[in-house]
């Protein structure tokens, strides 16, 4: 499992995932890029996938697997929370 090819949401400019999912495709050569998020950067999550997939690598790359989850750990407080996750696979088309 050297190379794991995520790109793991946060902060950052949009575009700047958006250009890492691309960049795992036609650089890197990857056949696989998994999406992943937490909390309140799932749906920038999906929003990268669905640009990656449908207008910088069109016709090329297709969602192949969404797992949805939450994990729970003691914040700075000392308080339990539990933040949902999602990890979204987009597939290289000739490798599915």
């Amino acid at each position: 499992m050297g190379d794991d090819n995520s790109i793991f949401i946060g902060a950052k400019p949009f575009m700047n995932y958006v250009t890492g999912v691309v960049m795992q495709f036609t650089t890197k050569g990857a056949d696989t890029v998994t999406v992943k998020a937490r909390g309140k950067f799932i749906s920038r999550a999906v929003d990268v996938a669905e640009v990656s997939a449908k207008r910088f690598l069109e016709g090329s790359v297709l969602t192949k697997n969404i797992a949805i989850n939450s994990e729970e750990f003691t914040n700075k407080e000392g308080k339990q929370v539990r933040v949902s996750t999602i990890e979204i696979s987009l597939v290289r088309k000739d490798a599915a």
